[in-house]
């Protein structure tokens, strides 16, 4: 019996050993912009498992999306929240969120450029199997995502949150190699009916496989619990709201997908 006990215990104190490994990384995109990625793995487990990127709102890199990537580690993946602005920037004011990435988006080469150094880092890194990467983005970060996809990079999948859809650079057919998923807000006022007619216009013409799903009662940013603050606070926040019902349904179907095109990780 004693020795039962010994044995439990060494096996409980390597549990309580693992947990989520998180570390910021210095990184630089071809256009020499220095950037800081937020990496998360679970060291628990052993040898490369499929990774994915996690693409920020437009309110820059913050705590947001580097609790995006602990969750995704938590899952099993190897994560990491890229950085579109350079040098980690990120803010709460709506003028200065737009400002940076008006900055960001105006030009595609420097929007692919800096999406194609996260995925360079996040493919580098031992926990990451670099022939399984997928990316998912929020609200600004949706619309990178897709963009990506429409560019047909190699990733097995990408999934948006309340992201943009519209675009300068339309699939074409064939294009689009990535199966694409979007998790969009019945009540978002961001993104027009007419946003979303063009975009699956678009992806059929493509011939991509991509599902679009509506979510009840739910509006731009719906999964940031920190929405209502940002919408409704002092600086004139845009249209936003969290919905945990929205939240955690989209998260779920996320989960699904990832299981469709990576199986269990």
């Amino acid at each position: 019996m004693r020795m039962f006990f010994a044995v439990l215990l060494l096996a409980l104190s390597g549990l309580s050993q693992a947990a989520v490994q998180t570390r910021e990384i210095p990184y630089q995109s071809a256009d020499g912009t220095k950037m800081i990625g937020y990496y998360a793995y679970d060291d628990a487990l052993k040898g490369p498992r499929p990774g994915v990127m996690v693409v920020h709102e437009f309110w820059g890199l913050n705590d947001y999306a580097k609790r995006r990537a602990r969750d995704l580690a938590g899952l099993g993946y190897s994560a990491l929240a890229i950085d579109m602005y350079g040098d980690g920037k990120n803010t709460e004011h709506p003028k200065d969120a737009m400002a940076f990435m008006q900055a960001v988006a105006k030009d595609s080469a420097v929007s692919s450029a800096r999406f194609q150094a996260g995925l360079d880092l996040l493919k580098q890194q031992p926990q990451t199997d670099p022939h399984k990467i997928a990316a998912i983005g929020y609200c600004f970060g949706g619309g990178v995502v897709l963009n990506a996809a429409r560019q047909g990079l190699p990733l097995a999948g990408v999934v948006s949150f309340h992201g943009a859809l519209t675009t300068n650079t339309p699939a074409t057919p064939g294009s689009v190699k990535a199966k694409i998923l979007v998790e969009h807000g019945a009540l978002d006022s961001i993104v027009t009916q007419e946003n979303i007619t063009a975009f699956k216009r678009e992806m059929d013409k493509a011939g991509a496989d991509y599902r679009f799903v509506i979510l009840d009662g739910a509006r731009h940013s719906f999964t940031n619990p920190d929405a209502d603050r940002l919408g409704h606070g002092d600086h004139g926040g845009p249209d936003i709201g969290y919905n945990k019902a929205a939240d955690e349904k989209s998260w779920a179907d996320m989960q699904a997908f990832f299981k469709r095109i990576f199986g269990q990780p």
